[in-house]
């Protein structure tokens, strides 16, 4: 089975932290057809590999990726990142250059030759110690109304712990291991981010929240998903994107 690819996860992580084309374009400074094309993996409106490493990186930034890791699956699935340009390949005379003799000194000659040597330095800067670091003028976030809230980290489990009962009541419990990469996306009742990102294959993570959380899945098929201590039935034979929300465990009538 193939990873995602990049254009279904930027396209999911968008609509999971609920982005039209238009916000993202505003936010990145890239334009919406272009946009469009990553979300259906069609990088020809980019001009080359250089600058589309860039625009992805740019919008997983705005629709909560990690953009380094994004940018690094991206080179796995289209041959690897391009090699870094000697500076010796990005000016090379080709011939020497004959001062001739004047009496006087040639300050046209000594003007081009200084400029000369800033250009040749200034590219040997980009070249040789920018690498992979481009910052783009989409390398924005997305300002948000709310107040910032750290994700909760994923918890692990000791071998019988119980929670309290107090807790228990009200305390949604969801617990994912992964079959292949895919993209989750998981926030609690009030809109708090749970976890947003490639959920990698064979790992497996708990998380709880209060009251309910909510969860989206872009291959609901590559996921086995418990909540509560249940297992969420029907995942393996979903197609694409799957949304679901999760409450608490219902009291047993006694």
């Amino acid at each position: 089975m193939q990873e995602q690819s990049i254009g279904a996860m930027l396209r999911a992580a968008r609509q999971a932290a609920g982005l039209t084309v238009a916000q993202v374009s505003a936010a990145t400074r890239i334009r919406e057809a272009m946009i469009h094309g990553l979300e259906q993996d069609d990088y020809g409106q980019c001009g080359g590999a250089f600058y589309a490493r860039g625009h992805v990186r740019a919008v997983a930034k705005a629709v909560g990726l990690d953009p380094e890791a994004t940018v690094h699956l991206y080179d796995q699935q289209h041959g690897g990142a391009p090699q870094p340009m000697p500076a010796s390949a990005v000016f090379q005379a080709d011939r020497k250059i004959n001062l001739p003799e004047r009496r006087g000194p040639n300050w046209t000659m000594a003007l081009g030759v200084a400029l000369a040597i800033v250009v040749v330095f200034g590219m040997m800067r980009v070249v040789g110690g920018s690498g992979d670091q481009v910052r783009t003028a989409g390398d924005v976030r997305v300002a948000s109304a709310r107040p910032s809230v750290p994700p909760n980290t994923p918890i692990t489990e000791s071998p019988g712990a119980k929670p309290a009962k107090a807790d228990a009541k009200n305390t949604v419990t969801v617990r994912i291991k992964a079959k292949r990469s895919s993209y989750v996306s998981l926030h609690d009742a009030d809109g708090h981010k749970l976890f947003a990102g490639t959920f990698k294959a064979g790992r497996t993570s708990t998380w709880r929240a209060p009251d309910k959380v909510n969860m989206l899945l872009a291959d609901a098929a590559a996921v086995t998903v418990h909540v509560n201590g249940k297992k969420v039935k029907g995942l393996d034979e979903s197609a694409g994107i799957v949304r679901r929300s999760f409450g608490p465990p219902k009291p047993q009538s006694r």
